[in-house]
């Protein structure tokens, strides 16, 4: 499937005391990348009243990011079926890879939920939903 981007800047907050990028920080970028995804494919409770909720992910930071930085996400869905969504985030600052949240094995699995708490969806919402093509 084809990529969506999801642009952010690092904000002064987010620095650690070795003045880099703290840890949280990616998975929050990541986390809105996601969510910059569902409102792409009309889901979210704006929306649907359904929403992806990360059950499984794996994080590689690979390079420091430094103050003010300009991100840029990457974001492939990679299968979607059922009540799954196999998704792989890739975070650059000026075209370089920095951090992944899961190239290798299982990559992300997010859970398809309707808006009723605690109860999975049985599948997908059965208004289409259009993913990234190619």
């Amino acid at each position: 499937m084809a990529e969506l981007s999801y642009r952010d800047r690092v904000r002064p907050e987010w620095i650690d005391y070795n003045g880099h990028l703290s840890e949280p920080y990616y998975v929050l970028v990541f986390g809105d990348a996601t969510t910059h995804l569902m409102h792409t494919v009309g889901l979210g409770p704006e929306h649907s009243g359904s929403s992806l909720y990360t059950v499984e992910a794996h994080i590689r930071y690979l390079r420091e990011v430094g103050p003010d930085a300009e991100l840029e996400v990457t974001t492939r869905v990679l299968d979607a079926g059922g009540k799954k969504v196999r998704l792989c985030h890739e975070l650059r600052v000026a075209g370089d890879l920095v951090a992944t949240e899961e190239p290798d094995s299982p990559r992300i699995y997010s859970l398809y939920l309707s808006s009723k708490p605690s109860s999975p969806s049985e599948s997908l919402p059965t208004k289409p939903i259009t993913w990234p093509a190619s």
